[in-house]
């Protein structure tokens, strides 16, 4: 009986306890606001790259915006045929910010393409940071929309070209490896090419020929042309892009070159110095010396690190960039205009371009590069190891100021292509000249159904 009571008496008590116990109420948590997000589409990691690094430098964009990224490159030519119908899909997917190469910028700046851009001053961008900041000119034409005069798209880099030639080769040849002495020899600025031939031949009588194929001269001439291929629907041939199939047969019929053609072996050797005859001179941008030759002359076996100098080219070219474009129906107008500010026109300490130029975007010891702002570059430190420490600035700045994007089409790329194929074929004696004009009239009417006559 007692344990029976016992029983029930604890039964009891822990009833009690039960009902004496207040019920716990949950604290409810704040969810974190959404952040709005921005669509990058891009071809390479560059950009993304650059935007990751302006979040880690401002953590209250990064509170506000999530950046989504797709890269796809422009291998096969897979880039264009997804960000078209990105952008003609609309949506909460579709790109708010977007890039463009040099080989395609103007379809999507000034074509068929450019009814989705954005005018940077509808995003509230302050477009007399131009002017202050010295964005180099030829890039702000290529990213101005013709119909309404309106900027829609702006580089970071600039592509301006210099001439970059062997010191060693200029002391043994010219007595002088300064760039204003050699600048002068080869007719620097002059607009024209008459004393950079009589330097070949100069270069040809001691063992040395002036480049290594007709391609370091072709993208000077293509780029600084006083025509485009397309006028409407028709085929032009300007005159200095006729001209071309003469300096290449000239390059290879007075050994004046190595017959070499770009991005293949020999075009490699010569930046090495590895080559039998090595070749004196490369027309390139900043990206041609800073990243192409730059990683060649550190190789195996490799003589010329330290031995490169640049100065201005006879006549003004570029070659290549990528330029920063905003959906018009962007919902992120904002945060898509502080990006592109920061990237393109900030010519401040703080700026993507200052820290490019630098070479302190992702700490100290980065590559020093070429960029849009020429005030940039002016403050800039532009020593650099492969030009025995020259500063290199000063003769990209003019290379600058020098480059026409007025000469350049949404179809260069093909039509460049069967050019070049026709222009090979007379240096070598395969056609005459005439017969090689005509085929070439043919190829880009047959494929690009562009009139000839």
């Amino acid at each position: 009986m007692k344990k029976i009571l016992a029983i029930l008496l604890a039964a009891i008590m822990l009833l009690g306890l039960v009902a004496c116990t207040p019920e716990t109420e949950e604290t409810p948590v704040d969810e974190p606001a959404a952040k709005e997000v921005i669509n990058l589409w891009s071809f390479t990691d560059e950009i993304p790259g650059m935007v990751t690094r302006y979040m880690e430098l401002n953590p209250e964009f990064a509170e506000k915006y999530e950046v989504k990224t797709t890269i796809i490159a422009t291998t096969d030519g897979l880039y264009q045929p997804a960000l078209d119908a990105a952008l003609l899909a609309g949506g909460e997917d579709a790109p708010d910010l977007y890039a463009a190469e040099a080989a395609f910028i103007l379809k999507y700046s000034q074509g068929e393409a450019s009814g989705f851009a954005a005018a940077y001053e509808d995003l509230g961008i302050d477009l007399s940071q131009i002017e202050s900041a010295e964005i180099a000119q030829y890039s702000v034409d290529l990213g101005t929309r013709p119909d309404d005069g309106k900027v829609v798209a702006l580089g970071y880099q600039a592509t301006g070209g210099a001439m970059i030639y062997r010191a060693s080769i200029a002391e043994e040849v010219f007595g002088t490896s300064d760039p204003a002495e050699i600048e002068a020899i080869v007719g620097g600025g002059s607009g024209n090419w008459d004393k950079f031939w009589e330097a070949a031949a100069t270069l040809k009588d001691a063992g040395y020929p002036i480049v290594s194929g007709d391609g370091d001269v072709w993208h000077a001439v293509e780029n600084s042309s006083s025509a485009g291929w397309v006028d409407g629907d028709k085929l032009v041939i300007s005159p200095e892009r006729e001209a071309f199939f003469d300096i290449s047969k000239d390059l290879y019929d007075n050994g004046w070159s190595n017959r070499t053609t770009d991005w293949q072996e020999g075009w490699f050797n010569d930046m090495k110095g590895t080559s039998e005859t090595p070749a004196f001179c490369f027309f390139g941008p900043g990206w041609l010396l800073n990243y192409s030759m730059h990683d060649q002359v550190i190789a195996e076996g490799a003589v010329t690190n330290g031995d490169w100098r640049v100065c201005t080219p006879p006549v003004g070219f570029f070659w290549g960039g990528t330029w920063l474009l905003a959906n018009k129906d962007t919902e992120q107008a904002e945060g898509v205009a502080e990006i592109i500010n920061w990237i393109t026109l900030d010519a401040s300490e703080n700026g993507l371009q200052y820290h490019w130029a630098n070479g302190t975007l992702n700490g100290e010891g980065g590559t020093k590069d070429v960029v849009a702002s020429g005030k940039v570059m002016a403050a800039s430190n532009g020593e650099v190891e492969i030009c025995g420490g020259q500063d290199m600035f000063p003769a990209f700045i003019a290379g600058n100021a020098y480059a026409n994007g007025k000469c350049l089409t949404q179809y260069d790329e093909r039509i460049n292509a069967l050019f070049r194929e026709q222009v090979t074929q007379y240096a070598i004696g395969e056609k005459d000249k005439d017969a090689a004009i005509a085929d070439f009239k043919t190829n880009v009417a047959d494929e690009l159904g562009l009139s000839i006559d």
